[in-house]
């Protein structure tokens, strides 16, 4: 073996470099309230500067180029970040993210992953009675959200005869998650197959219009894939009426997929869940652990009210895989899942559970969505500003409201916000308006960073009116 293979496998220096590494990523943890919560970098110049990097020779000291990675990178562990829905991961986390790369597990083969296996059907069975699934409901994993919402579809058209794929329709509020529509084409369905549907003054699908649109459809010789509930929406985080629309689909005996991404975590809160009532009657549901679960990237729980249906969208022989191809084997989730190689990301959430208990998620979701609530009335008590509606979630979608052109004013004011880089904020369009956006994602963000945040916007906004 070289002297450099024998060099970069070294124990040694792995030991050496880990107590390193585990000391600036304490500090880390330490230091994230005590500064911006992003250090704006272009595009352009971000790419030069690894450029350089790249070419300016080997590393001597691997532990120098992860603090300048850390430097120049976003830190969502400030509490002044309050941009995309993305976790405030547990420092427990980071452990067990070492401890998956450092056994490099390969969960679809089950000698590959046997006890990321194992983990992974008792979390999703954990899950399942959360939402009140029977025990002819299974569950696996999937890297995402999108790859478990394009998992559901198939598996929803698996139960549909190849003469009728070309007359297959999706039915979706308007604001849905645009995985659903990227599903819909994998899928094969041509852009008149996703059917948006219009929504009420609080933003969720309108299930009135359910029957009428079903009649139509049938009689220009369509039929419904599925249809499906959003839990919450991306943009303005609201749940969609999933009791009204479980109720008309097995009325209708057709598919209810709920896309539980983000907001499905409310079931472990005693205070928030009934914004889940009916998603018990889903034929399926996800949920992200990546996102108000404290769980790092990528981690969703797929479940199926019926486990049988896990297995009909990958029905294929793979001989030098799987013993026994009609074996319903909650072993071997290869049978289960587009994944031939899955990372054991499972880890992260079972440590959470093993260690906190459900608690901690009742405790992270309460804290969350109150501080949302909390939010939303400062806005309300301001007279420079205005809500979109009352937050169901850890959203808030507000806009500055003096001025002439506030479309032009508040694209501004998130433009200076974000190269400023004290808070991070998004946006996003509501009937064709420009609106700010927060997700609350880190439980220690509190009343005086928002208080900071909207008084760093009035004082944008305030110059924007002079000029604009």
């Amino acid at each position: 073996m070289s002297t450099l293979l024998r060099k970069a496998y070294s124990a040694a220096s792995f030991e050496q470099q880990g107590y390193q590494l585990i000391s600036l990523l304490a500090q880390h943890l330490k230091k994230s309230t005590d500064h911006s919560a992003m250090n704006w970098i272009a595009p352009e110049k971000q790419m030069e500067f690894w450029k350089n990097d790249f070419s300016s020779g080997l590393l001597s000291d691997p532990v120098t180029l992860f603090k300048e990675i850390a430097d120049r990178s976003i830190n969502v562990r400030n509490p002044k970040y309050m941009g995309h829905q993305v976790a405030c991961p547990l420092p427990l986390t980071i452990l067990s993210s070492a401890f998956i790369s450092c056994l490099n597990q390969s969960l679809p083969i089950y000698e590959m992953g046997m006890v990321g296996t194992a983990l992974e059907k008792i979390v999703t069975d954990h899950i399942k009675t959360k939402f009140g699934f029977g025990n002819q409901s299974s569950g696996i994993i999937t890297s995402g959200g999108s790859l478990g919402n394009l998992t559901a579809i198939l598996a929803a058209k698996a139960q549909f005869k190849e003469k009728d794929h070309p007359d297959l329709v999706i039915l979706v509020s308007r604001e849905a998650h645009y995985s659903i529509e990227r599903a819909a084409k994998i899928a094969g369905l041509p852009a008149s197959g996703l059917i948006q549907l219009p929504v009420n003054e609080k933003f969720q699908l309108q299930t009135e219009l359910l029957t009428e649109v079903y009649r139509d459809l049938t009689l220009k010789g369509k039929k419904v894939l599925c249809i499906v509930g959003c839990a919450c929406s991306t943009s303005l985080g609201v749940y969609d009426d999933l009791e009204a629309i479980g109720s008309w689909a097995r009325e209708h005996n057709i598919w209810f997929h709920v896309d539980g991404a983000h907001g499905g975590a409310a079931i472990f809160s005693p205070d928030y869940k009934d914004l889940l009532k009916g998603a018990e009657q889903a034929d399926s549901i996800i949920l992200d652990f990546h996102k108000l679960l404290m769980a790092p990237s990528l981690s969703t729980a797929l479940i199926y009210r019926d486990g049988k249906n896990a297995k009909k969208t990958f029905a294929q022989e793979a001989d030098y895989l799987f013993d026994n191809h009609d074996k319903n084997d909650w072993c071997e989730s290869g049978k289960s899942t587009f994944e031939c190689t899955k990372p054991m990301h499972i880890l992260n959430t079972y440590m959470i559970l093993r260690t906190y208990g459900d608690e901690i998620y009742r405790e992270n979701i309460d804290t969350l969505y109150n501080l949302a609530r909390k939010f939303y009335f400062m806005i309300e008590n301001d007279d420079k500003f205005e809500a979109a509606l009352e937050p169901m979630s850890n959203i808030v979608c507000f806009r500055y409201k003096n001025g002439n052109n506030l479309n032009v004013i508040n694209h501004t004011i998130s433009k200076e916000i974000l190269l400023d880089g004290s808070y991070y904020i998004v946006n996003t369009t509501i009937n064709g308006e420009f609106w700010l956006r927060v997700s609350i994602q880190n439980p220690f963000t509190n009343e005086s960073h928002f208080k900071g945040l909207l008084g760093k916007i009035k004082e944008i906004g305030g110059k924007l009116q002079e000029i604009i």
